[in-house]
């Protein structure tokens, strides 16, 4: 059994926003086991929060470059935000996005690759803005769409630059139409993706294990209201169908106006919205929180 410590119960009550006391019995009759301790507070109809994503904990730039029926995002971590306004650093994250355009979204193959006028690889540049800038960076992730016919718009919220900032989408559109009403309808869609935070492109696509896990906490959540099995059960679809259209991006209601259905937007475009990404910067990155005075003495040199 895990330990339960002060820090485990701090977040559990920061994931759900129940009580300190509920929490730690939660992780007790747990286990320890953070998953399964949401689980039974939301049983318990205990938990605010039916689920959050990690904390943002990591510092640095998404990057999205496209081209004709391509586009690709990158994220780029480093230490502090520091770096991510140094302009240097910059750069290098917007050529990453590029060369990613050109060779895909495998990162070892994006780390392999030239990096354009020092003849040395992205890998081998990246080595050495560590050694010059002098914190820790690293390429997390990277994702391509291309569509045959069609457009994959990018949006980024909040950019900082053209291209640059803390969250991404990729939207990838087909269709015989007009390429830049497509465009113009992919970037609507990554907007909608950057407010919402949809987990899957359609329902065939949710994760069977997050399904069954939703269904296991409805199903409890029914029981306690000392219903009929065949209530239950009608009532346990009832809200999944409420689920599916909380998580699946083409079952939400279109936010740009608030009651029709991205299916129906896409469909009456003529088009079929082939997938899509969303990167949050640091989204599911812990990060050992520090003492600040601390850190500001360790920055002047002071012992």
């Amino acid at each position: 059994m895990a330990e339960i410590t002060a820090a485990l119960v701090k977040d559990l009550r920061e994931r759900t926003g129940a009580g300190m006391m509920d929490c730690k019995k939660a992780l007790v009759e747990n286990t320890g086991d953070m998953e399964a301790a949401i689980d039974w507070l939301r049983k318990k109809g205990l938990s605010s929060a039916a689920k959050k994503s990690g904390r943002v904990a990591a510092e640095g730039l998404v990057g999205v470059a496209s081209g004709p029926g391509i586009a690709a995002m990158v994220e780029v971590n480093a230490e502090t935000d520091f770096v991510a306004r140094n302009e240097t650093f910059q750069a290098f994250v917007a050529e990453v996005a590029k060369t990613a355009l050109a060779v895909g979204d495998d990162i070892e193959a994006i780390k392999a690759a030239p990096y354009p006028g020092t003849g040395r690889t992205v890998a081998e540049e990246l080595t050495q803005m560590v050694a010059t800038i002098g914190e820790n960076m690293n390429i997390r992730r990277a994702k391509v769409f291309t569509v045959p016919q069609g457009a994959v718009a990018t949006y980024m919220h909040s950019a900082v630059k053209p291209g640059l900032g803390k969250i991404g989408v990729l939207a990838a559109v087909e269709g015989p139409g007009e390429v830049g009403t497509l465009e113009l309808l992919g970037r609507q869609i990554g907007m909608h993706v950057a407010a919402t935070r949809p987990e899957a492109l359609d329902t065939d696509a949710v994760d069977p294990a997050s399904l069954e896990r939703e269904r296991a906490v409805l199903s409890e959540q029914a029981r306690a209201s000392g219903k009929p099995e065949n209530i239950i059960e009608k009532m346990v679809e009832g809200r999944i169908r409420k689920y599916y259209e909380e998580v699946v991006l083409l079952e939400q209601v279109w936010v740009h106006d608030g009651e029709s259905r991205v299916k129906a937007v896409v469909k009456k475009a003529g088009a079929t919205l082939r997938g899509f990404a969303r990167f949050h910067l640091g989204e599911g990155i812990e990060k050992a929180e520090g003492d600040f005075a601390a850190e500001v003495k360790a920055a002047a040199g002071v012992s």
